[in-house]
């Protein structure tokens, strides 16, 4: 018989963490793409957050990248939880294109029943995802190691007041993978990116994006009670485009 694992509490902990809902009479919702607008321009984020001039503009980028986080996490949430054996069964070429479909139909609607894109480039984007996931299983033992690690979760919420002085304003937030290191006791809180070819000097510098992963790490130590030393933050970027 084989030995059963044993889940380590801090992973109990987080799983078991329940979010609380919304008092949308008084309480204020921030996210991180709200910090993010605030500190490109205050103008903008006051238009949109304050004045109520809320702009979201539907691309075929954002569906692949949602479709795409939702097959990868799925993938990766069978091979912890069972086997890679098992992952790799997983007929990702359908659930790709039902994650694609049902993400475009979604956005379609929101766009006023206004299309976005077009079929060629529904097809090209398709395409691209599909190879991006194949390269994914073949080559996941690189990037996702199962021995002395625990897959803690995927879109693992994070929900805090950010200011003891402000307790009507509450960050709310949820982080792509989760991992946990039985061997280092170390957290690594793993953001997925799509992109065309990858990223450049400029971006990879971009203080936004860096942002993003400290405030994923500060925000994660204090729900948590985890020390911030034992916790890593990167970014794992996937290519649509390789010239």
């Amino acid at each position: 018989m084989a030995k059963k694992k044993v889940i380590p509490q801090i992973v109990k902990d987080v799983r078991a963490f329940k979010q609380q809902e919304i008092d949308w009479v008084n309480q204020k919702l921030i996210s991180y793409s709200q910090f993010s607008m605030f500190n490109e321009c205050p103008k903008k984020w006051s238009l949109q957050y304050v004045e109520g001039h809320k702009q979201f503009t539907s691309t075929i980028h954002t569906v692949f990248g949602t479709a795409l986080h939702e097959v990868i996490q799925h993938y990766l949430t069978v091979m912890y939880e069972q086997s890679g054996a098992e992952a790799d069964k997983i007929n990702t070429y359908e659930m790709f294109k039902d994650k694609l479909r049902e993400e475009y139909t979604k956005q379609y609607k929101s766009n006023k029943n206004q299309h976005f894109s077009s079929p060629d480039e529904l097809r090209e984007f398709f395409e691209d995802g599909i190879e991006i996931i194949r390269d994914f299983a073949k080559n996941k033992a690189k990037h996702f190691s199962k021995r002395g690690w625990h897959l803690i979760g995927c879109e693992i919420p994070i929900q805090l007041h950010p200011n003891p002085k402000l307790p009507n304003v509450v960050y709310q937030g949820y982080l792509d993978i989760v991992m946990y290191n039985e061997n280092t006791n170390k957290i690594y809180i793993i953001d997925l990116k799509t992109s065309t070819s990858g990223w450049n000097d400029k971006q990879k510098k971009d203080e936004n994006k860096q942002f993003q992963l400290i405030l994923y790490k500060k925000f994660f130590s204090e729900q948590f009670n985890f020390l911030i030393e034992n916790i890593d933050v990167e970014f794992f970027i996937v290519k649509r485009k390789l010239f």
